[in-house]
């Protein structure tokens, strides 16, 4: 095992984790080709949907297309990111599968090796964590900040005039990041049973984890404390949440 999260790319674990992912890359190539294209006409449900649903568009606020293209090129964005979103489905899945027999020495520490059932469990917990992200961004995370948007305009004397591609662009972004962000617990509970990440090394590390969820956040909300905690808190809580299922639920041998 490597120096901390510093080592991790030099630690034999990694190297048979990059090995694993490398013969795999023509099933994520072709996962991916079957996500965008059939992505695509997906999309345009989406931006519709988006366009019809209410809180989306605050009180004042006009989207308009300023790019003949602007539609295609937007639904060609989503597709792309719903095909990216089945790598990491994949990527996930096939860890949970063939974790056990890719890193047999931390499987066998465990105080329960991992099974078949074990396995179910966790494609189970990542699909919940990710309809429950997706939740969140719906009815929290979303209209909170278009409507902190489109206020602050207001205040400020000006028309909100919000571009089609940005708009939908921002939303699904926003979708998109808090299903990724719902998966850190599986992601950490995965690193660290396979044993490219100890847990000790998370929990040195905490505070730059932290910092680098807060700066994603800042990233991708208004600059205020409330709309930092809202994108970044999630993930920090369920990152705690993890370390403790580890470290009372499976715990090393003596």
């Amino acid at each position: 095992m490597g120096d901390g999260l510093l080592g991790l790319l030099d630690s034999r674990e990694a190297k048979v984790l990059i090995s694993h992912l490398d013969k795999r890359r023509k099933l994520y190539m072709g996962i991916f080709a079957m996500g965008f294209v059939a992505g695509y006409p997906i999309a345009e449900v989406i931006i519709e949907w988006l366009l019809d649903s209410d809180g989306y568009i605050p009180v004042g606020v006009e989207v308009i297309i300023l790019q003949p293209l602007e539609v295609i090129l937007l639904q060609l964005r989503i597709a792309a990111q719903i095909a990216f979103g089945m790598i990491i489905a994949t990527v996930i899945i096939d860890l949970a599968w063939t974790g056990g027999r890719l890193f047999p020495e931390a499987a066998s520490k465990l105080r329960r090796p991992p099974r078949g059932s074990e396995a179910v469990t966790v494609i189970l917990m990542s699909a919940a964590l990710g309809a429950i992200g997706l939740a969140y961004s719906h009815n929290v995370l979303i209209p909170f900040l278009l409507e902190y948007l489109a206020e602050d305009s207001a205040e400020s004397g000006l028309q909100s005039t919000w571009q089609l591609q940005s708009w939908v662009g921002f939303v699904t972004g926003l979708y998109f990041s808090s299903v990724l962000g719902f998966q850190v617990p599986i992601l950490a509970v995965l690193l660290i049973r396979s044993g490219l990440v100890e847990r000790r090394a998370i929990v040195e590390n905490r505070g730059a984890i932290w910092f680098a969820a807060l700066f994603l956040g800042a990233l991708i909300s208004p600059p205020d404390p409330i709309s930092l905690f809202l994108v970044g808190g999630p993930m920090l809580v369920l990152l705690e949440a993890a370390l403790l299922y580890e470290r009372f639920a499976n715990r090393r041998h003596p």
